[in-house]
């Protein structure tokens, strides 16, 4: 699996986005008269694409797979409301088609994307190594050139 800078890059993650815009557009209508509704299912839209997002932003694997799964839950209550909101004539047959296909897409998506980080080798930010120099490498090359070959094999 080819390594990931950044979270845009991922296709759960553009989905999720997709779900949230889907979501403000369809209870950005006058006929949506339902408030409590239209601020829970936009709380709960955003969620999936900011979980994907949390967890590629922690410190390991383990906090990213239950950040997923959050995700992936949340894409669940969207569909769920997507019933409401149809039953109660906020949105009509062809809207909440398309709502439970970028749900259940949504969902999909997070569940193979997680089951790749857990059988994945990424261990965590928190273990990546980075090279770090000697403190010492510059004083021993000035004062102890010969000292400074021997040790790290290059002319002082």
């Amino acid at each position: 699996m080819a390594t990931i800078e950044k979270f845009e890059d991922l296709i759960c993650w553009k989905k999720a986005r997709e779900l949230a815009n889907f979501v403000f557009d369809i209870t950005d209508n006058p006929s949506f008269r339902d408030f409590d509704l239209k601020r829970q299912m936009r709380r709960a839209s955003i969620s999936p694409m900011s979980n994907v997002t949390e967890g590629f932003d922690r410190g390991t694997q383990a906090e990213f797979v239950d950040a997923l799964f959050i995700g992936k839950g949340e894409a669940g209550e969207v569909r769920s409301q997507l019933y409401i909101a149809h039953d109660r004539g906020y949105i009509d047959i062809s809207r909440f088609r398309e709502g439970l296909g970028l749900t259940d897409e949504c969902s999909r998506l997070i569940q193979s994307f997680s089951e790749k980080v857990k059988g994945g080798s990424r261990r965590g930010l928190q273990f990546k190594h980075v090279p770090k120099a000697d403190p010492d490498q510059e004083i021993i090359k000035k004062f102890a050139p010969e000292v400074y070959k021997r040790m790290y094999g290059e002319d002082a």
